[in-house]
């Protein structure tokens, strides 16, 4: 982890955008389509730490985008080209637009100075989205990514982030995956190497602090 005077520098509430990844009542609620995704997201107290940061970043002047992974009810534009995908169209739970499935679930907080940015296809909530048009916008250089999972949006999201130029942070204990040995793994040995990698107390002493930077008007 980063001494706290850089990571304080890399989280300036002015350039920084806090990204949750399909956290989502579909995917995270107690009627989840994955539920042992949403068991994992809540049990590891990941979801609570989401719900903290997010909050957070709303008091301290942080802009806050949810990514939030939706489908047609006729699946019209999904992907087929993948196990994952043909997994999903068979759920019992789809995560139709419109519908409660693709609501930003509970306890995480949508002020109306959210953004929320939808996605009909692919794996990432970056590549092929609004989502780094928005990020160069909004002024953004560091991208606070949380959500799920662990296995393939995040680090998506993470290596999509960085490819564009942007410094990802990961607070480790904000995102989750299955197994639940998977996520420590992962960030270990593959987001600790392109991410800074935090922890949501971190995050939230940097935006709280008196001497944090001055946010946006």
């Amino acid at each position: 982890m980063p001494p706290r005077e850089q990571l304080a520098e890399q989280l300036d509430p002015a350039t920084t955008v806090v990204l949750t990844v399909e956290c989502q009542q579909g995917v995270v609620g107690p009627d989840s389509a994955l539920p042992q995704l949403a068991e994992e997201v809540l049990t590891s107290g990941a979801l609570h730490n989401i719900a903290r940061l997010v909050a957070a970043a709303h008091e301290a002047g942080v802009q806050v985008l949810h990514a939030v992974a939706e489908r047609r009810p006729d699946g019209r534009g999904a992907n087929s080209n993948a196990r994952l995908f043909r997994a999903a169209g068979r759920l019992p739970v789809q995560q139709h637009s419109g519908t409660t499935a693709a609501r930003i679930a509970p306890p995480i907080e949508v002020a109306d100075e959210d953004i929320v940015v939808r996605r009909l296809h692919g794996l990432s909530p970056i590549a092929g989205t609004d989502v780094d048009a928005l990020l160069r916008n909004l002024g953004c250089r560091t991208l606070v990514v949380v959500g799920v999972s662990a296995n393939v949006a995040i680090p998506n999201a993470v290596f999509d982030a960085v490819n564009l130029g942007y410094t990802a942070v990961v607070p480790s204990d904000a995102i989750a995956g299955v197994p639940s040995d998977y996520t420590p793994a992962m960030i270990r040995n593959t987001l600790a190497l392109v991410a800074t990698v935090t922890t949501t107390p971190e995050v939230l002493d940097c935006w709280q602090s008196p001497r944090r930077a001055t946010t946006r008007a």
